[in-house]
C-alpha cells in the first residue's frame, strides 16, 4: 500500500495479476473503493497544490493563461500515472519543469523565427552591388579568428553564447574577437571612403 497525501491509503499495482478466475461478485476493497479513495486523494492534492503551483509557473513565464495551461497539462499528466507515483507533488513539480523548458524552447523558436521575417522586411529594396562586393571583401580580409564570429553573430543571427559554443571558445573571447572585427571594418571602411 501506498500512502497518499493527506494520510489516505492508495493502492499499489500488483506486478501479477491475480491467479484464478473471478466470474462471480466484487471482492471486498477493489475497484470501486480504491478508486475513490485515488479520486479523493488527487482532489486533495489538487486543492492543496495547484495555486502554489501555478503561481510558481506564472513567475517563470510571465503570462496568466500559459501558468494556467501548464499547471492543469502537469496534474493531467500526473493523474495518468497517480498509481505508479511515490511522491505526487514532487513528481507533479517535475512535470511542470519539463513543461517550462518546453514553452521556453518554443518561445525561442518563435522568436528567432520573427527576427530573421523581421530583418528581411527591415532590408533596403534598393541594392548597391558595388558596396556588398566592398563589405564582402572588407569581411573577407579578416582573420579566421575574428571572421567567423562576426559572421556567425552578425549574419548568422546567433547570440553570443551560441556563437561561443559553436566555436568552443569562451564568451568573453567572443565578444573581443567581434569588438576587434568591427574595429577593423570601421578602420578600413574610413580608409576606403576618405
Amino acid at each position: 500500500m501506498i500512502l497518499m497525501p493527506g494520510g489516505r491509503a492508495g493502492r499499489q499495482a500488483a506486478p501479477f495479476p491475480p491467479a484464478g478466475n473471478f466470474i462471480e461478485g466484487d471482492p471486498v476493497g477493489t475497484a470501486g473503493e480504491v478508486h475513490t479513495a485515488d479520486a479523493d486523494a488527487a482532489e486533495e492534492l489538487f486543492r492543496g497544490v495547484y495555486p502554489t503551483l501555478a503561481g510558481w509557473v506564472r513567475r517563470l513565464v510571465d503570462d496568466d493563461d500559459t501558468a494556467h495551461e501548464i499547471a492543469s497539462e502537469a496534474f493531467v499528466r500526473l493523474l495518468s500515472r497517480w498509481t505508479r507515483v511515490d511522491s505526487p507533488q514532487s513528481y507533479l513539480y517535475m512535470i511542470a519543469t519539463n513543461l517550462i523548458r518546453d514553452h521556453w524552447r518554443k518561445a525561442e523558436r518563435e522568436r528567432r523565427a520573427m527576427r530573421s521575417v523581421t530583418a528581411v522586411a527591415d532590408l533596403d529594396p534598393v541594392a548597391y552591388p558595388v558596396q556588398d562586393v566592398d563589405v564582402r571583401n572588407l569581411i573577407a580580409s579578416l582573420p579566421p579568428r575574428l571572421r567567423d564570429p562576426f559572421l556567425l553573430y552578425y549574419y548568422g543571427g546567433f547570440g553570443v553564447r551560441e556563437v561561443a559554443t559553436l566555436l568552443r571558445r569562451p564568451e568573453g573571447t567572443i565578444k573581443a574577437d567581434l569588438y576587434a572585427a568591427r574595429a577593423r571594418l570601421r578602420t578600413a571602411l574610413g580608409e576606403r571612403d576618405a
